[in-house]
């Protein structure tokens, strides 16, 4: 997958982030919190992490659809997606951890599926890569 597609999934993936955080003020302001999703209850407590987890979501998924220049030249931008590689990898390290050892994670009433790891290593790994492969990429 080359570097437009990924800017591009990028440029989706800000919509639907902004979209999440539409509803949670939207669900917010409606009264229709709390409410339970595939077991988890969210209630209006819940309303501050989900936010600042969403912008931090948003700005990354910003830089990577509109600001990123490919090779990158700034030890910043390089720095950015080392640190971005590093923690997708660990990501991906912990859904292996989990499937390796038979660990269960129960959300609310909800039992989450050793298929869902399966699925988080796939994204988390590639993410991973791409983000250190863009990294090192060097000008030719």
């Amino acid at each position: 997958m080359n570097h437009y597609h990924l800017r591009e999934i990028a440029k989706v993936g800000t919509g639907l982030v902004l979209a999440d955080i539409v509803s949670v003020f939207w669900f917010s302001a409606v009264g229709l919190l709390p409410m339970s999703i595939l077991g988890v209850t969210w209630t209006t407590s819940m309303i501050p992490e989900i936010v600042i987890f969403d912008l931090a979501l948003l700005l990354l998924l910003i830089h990577y659809g509109w600001k990123m220049k490919l090779p990158i030249s700034s030890p910043s931008e390089r720095t950015l997606l080392n640190a971005t590689g590093i923690i997708f990898l660990i990501v991906a390290l912990v859904h292996f951890i989990r499937i390796t050892f038979g660990l269960q994670i129960i959300l609310g009433d909800f039992m989450i599926p050793f298929w869902f790891s399966w699925i988080g290593i796939i994204i988390t790994g590639y993410l991973s890569y791409a983000s250190f492969h863009f990294a090192n990429m060097r000008r030719r």
